[in-house]
């Protein structure tokens, strides 16, 4: 049961705009390093997304770019399992901020615990984040980065034992999900397998420089 959760936050409606990161590694079902980073968009911050984040542009004037951070946020994901609530926002954040800083994608799967949920909980009326925590008891100061990776690794630690799977790998494959994957060349999202892909092995991206 080892993964690692990531959460976004943004400065407006671009998904280039990620203001800040957070990070938590869960090995053998326990948290064993947890992480967050503001990071400077160098973009306008909305007042919608400071009223729910509380991330203001005095607060990332001297933060890094995601450029510059890139490199010690890197090990984190590179090879390894990826996992966020939601994580077809948190990807394409991610995504976008890579493109932007034309740097090279890394390799990794991701799982996503939104979708999870739906079919393990569906007799929950909401699978948001922060109703998924009242329903396990984990405390929540819901939209920090920080707080929301490590919510949405408890979510999956639960979830994973629900329905006795030892991997996200697994329990996605026992409930007709197949990983999506970030790589060198492009994209595949999490997703139902059976599902169509918009394109014939996933989507492509620019040819910037990649890591292995």
């Amino acid at each position: 049961m080892d993964f690692v959760t990531i959460d976004f936050e943004t400065a407006n409606s671009s998904r280039s705009s990620a203001c800040s990161i957070g990070i938590v590694e869960i090995s053998g079902g326990e948290i064993t390093d947890e992480r967050s980073w503001l990071i400077n968009p160098e973009q306008h911050f909305d007042p919608m997304n400071i009223s729910i984040h509380k991330i203001t542009p005095s607060m990332v004037q001297d933060a890094p770019t995601f450029g510059e951070l890139w490199p010690e946020l890197l090990p984190y994901m590179n090879n390894k399992h990826v996992v966020a609530h939601n994580a077809a926002f948190d990807m394409s954040v991610l995504r976008h901020s890579l493109d932007a800083a034309r740097t090279g994608y890394p390799a990794f799967q991701y799982y996503c615990t939104y979708l999870l949920s739906k079919k393990i909980l569906n007799e929950l009326p909401s699978h948001r984040l922060n109703n998924l925590a009242a329903y396990y008891g984990i405390e929540l100061n819901h939209h920090d980065a920080l707080e929301d990776a490590r919510a949405a690794a408890l979510v999956l630690v639960k979830l994973l034992e629900h329905k006795q799977q030892p991997t996200p790998a697994e329990l996605s494959a026992a409930l007709g999900y197949k990983p999506g994957t970030l790589y060198a060349g492009g994209y595949t999202p999490f997703s139902a397998s059976a599902s169509k892909t918009k394109k014939p092995g996933g989507w492509k991206r620019k040819n910037f420089s990649h890591y292995s």
